[in-house]
């Protein structure tokens, strides 16, 4: 995608316009340093000039105390600019961070599956980051070095049309030279940020499996990849600083050149005697002053190369639409919710059917075991549920409703889905428990882990539910954490419960206690439960088997299991875990 000025500008207006008054503080503060610079010269060649002429020495002090006092305003200026620039530029990109994780969160599951953790955290960090420079610094700098150079040759135009002629003439050919390489690292940039989103996704997916690595004896592998994708970074960062270094290379030749220029051009008024000496000096530092926005410019252009890298790839990034579209219409059924499968046939991507043909109705407040051996399709049926992917064919319907009609947040406030893998954040007990909801009231926490028999453990908290997790519940036992999801369910409240049994790889105790939050759960609610445990299936109504991708068998539990001819008999006569497994 081809980056252009409308990009630039529309994204510098969508992310700037809610800072005006910092924006216009941060160009007013810019505008007078600039018009401090130019007064400096003049002080300079008035001193010099008063110097030579014998002037009194109280004329002399005063012209020193006025070029140290505007000095000192110039830095202080460019302190505060400094500080407002890097205060706008946090605050516009945080802005399109939020976006973009807001953008990717909306996105559909097979985007997520095609990308590893690691380098989404690139295209949303990694990336925009490189945008601060352009948000905080591009238009004002940009605009003030033009300023500063407009300035430069008004005064030397003042001086002598000469100079102002040849210093004009000199500008115009800096400024097109330099803008003519703005494009020349764009490639080599875009090319950088793919190899470092690359390098963070390597690091991501190896420390997740960091145990699996020791165990098995991968360091050296795992470590001669390392480098593999160190040296890919190392050699693309290195092109793409070269390339973008030759715009500062031609603002050096530039500088080399102006002050030949103002030098020559000094020389031969000042023995015409057109001009003073102190006016040969104001003529130096006006060419010196006249690189300074030229550097600025050549900078800017750098920085340009590395945000239109950044820019092309996170506007790549907005431009991708979930194939999830979002409903309508709110949720209308009151309590426990009604399931229905109508023809369902689906698959990943362009792969064999997971479903087939997939028809049933599960009525308000029952409980469906479903059974099937590892990839019969259980968990994709329940995933179309939650409207994590959509049906090839057919439909779905919950309370009555198509998924498709339903908003997405008003479907999946009123499901909830309590699995064996259970995700904690390093955060307070009370974040990971109402997932960062602060309206839920602590009395109400605590009374519900008290209600799943994990009173002990929440009393011997150092800070109670400000307490800290480790990173993905490492300091819990795996009863704890599956106590703890199931206290996340109780607190949402919700209308239709999905479980992949929790309770299959527990000690007997712990297990009792998720037996009992299982039970109370279920209480008053439509529940769907993937079963691999008797002990299961005796607490569901109806049994659900599939095969293949097919509905094997469905029916009421109780008439399956004194049947003999049927399916579910069998399993209970041949032991339901080996069967299944």
């Amino acid at each position: 995608m081809k980056t252009t000025l409308r990009l630039y500008a529309d994204t510098l207006s969508r992310y700037l316009r809610p800072h005006r008054g910092r924006t216009l503080l941060l160009a007013g503060v810019l505008l007078a340093g600039i018009g401090l610079q130019l007064v400096n010269p003049q002080i300079v060649r008035g001193f010099i000039d008063a110097a030579q002429a014998q002037a009194e020495v109280r004329q002399l002090i005063f012209g020193a105390l006025a070029f140290l006092g505007v000095g000192m305003l110039v830095q202080f200026a460019k302190v505060v600019g400094t500080y407002l620039s890097t205060d706008l530029g946090f605050r516009a990109t945080n802005a399109l961070r939020a976006d973009l994780a807001a953008h990717c969160l909306a996105l559909d599951m097979p985007f997520h599956n095609e990308r590893t953790a690691g380098e989404m955290i690139e295209r949303i960090d990694g990336d925009v980051t490189a945008l601060s420079n352009f948000f905080s610094q591009f238009v004002i700098h940009i605009l003030g070095s033009g300023l500063m150079i407009a300035g430069v040759l008004a005064f030397l135009f003042w001086e002598d049309w000469r100079i102002g002629l040849a210093v004009t003439l000199f500008a115009g050919l800096s400024l097109y030279a330099l803008l003519s390489l703005r494009d020349v690292a764009v490639a080599d940039s875009t090319a950088e940020r793919e190899v470092s989103a690359s390098l963070f996704g390597f690091l991501e997916e190896r420390v997740a499996a960091l145990d699996d690595i020791r165990a098995n004896g991968l360091g050296g592998y795992t470590m001669r990849r390392f480098y593999e994708e160190l040296r890919a970074y190392f050699h693309t960062s290195l092109r793409a600083w070269i390339a973008r270094s030759t715009v500062w290379r031609a603002a050096i030749g530039l500088f080399g050149l102006a002050e030949v220029l103002a030098l020559a051009l000094g020389a031969l008024l000042y023995r015409q005697g057109a001009i003073t000496i102190g006016t040969v000096l104001l003529l130096y530092q006006y060419m010196v002053m006249l690189f300074d926005p030229l550097e600025r410019i050549a900078h800017q252009i750098q920085d340009l190369q590395k945000a239109a890298a950044g820019l092309q790839r996170t506007q790549e990034l907005l431009a991708l639409r979930s194939s999830i579209a979002d409903g309508e219409r709110e949720c209308q059924a009151i309590g426990a919710l009604p399931v229905s499968f109508e023809g369902v046939r689906f698959g990943y991507g362009d792969g064999e059917p997971v479903l087939r043909d997939v028809s049933f109705q599960l009525a308000s407040g029952r409980v469906l075991g479903l059974l099937g051996r590892t990839g019969s399709g259980k968990t994709t049926l329940t995933r179309l549920l939650f409207r994590l992917y959509d049906p090839d064919e057919g439909e779905v319907r919950v309370g009555g409703q198509a998924l498709g009609e339903l908003r997405l947040d008003s479907l999946r406030e009123r499901i909830c889905m309590v699995t064996q893998d259970v995700q904690l954040f390093r955060a307070s007990v009370r974040d990971n428990l109402t997932f960062f909801d602060h309206t839920v009231p602590d009395e109400r926490i605590e009374a519900v882990l008290r209600d799943l028999g994990m009173g002990e453990w929440f009393d011997g908290l150092p800070q109670g539910l400000d307490t800290e997790l480790a990173a993905r519940g490492s300091d819990l036992s795996a009863g704890q954490a599956q106590l703890l999801a199931f206290a996340r369910a109780f607190l949402r409240d919700p209308d239709l419960v999905v479980l992949d049994e929790p309770s299959s790889r527990l000690d007997p105790a712990t297990e009792h206690l998720l037996e009992r939050a299982m039970d109370r759960l279920l209480a008053g609610r439509t529940g769907i439960i993937i079963a691999h445990r008797l002990s299961t299936v005796q607490r569901v109504d109806e049994i659900m088997i599939m095969e293949a991708g097919r509905i094997r068998e469905h029916g009421d539990r109780a008439a399956l299991a004194s049947d003999p001819g049927s399916r579910f008999h069998e399993l209970l006569m041949t032991g339901l875990e080996e069967a299944i497994a």
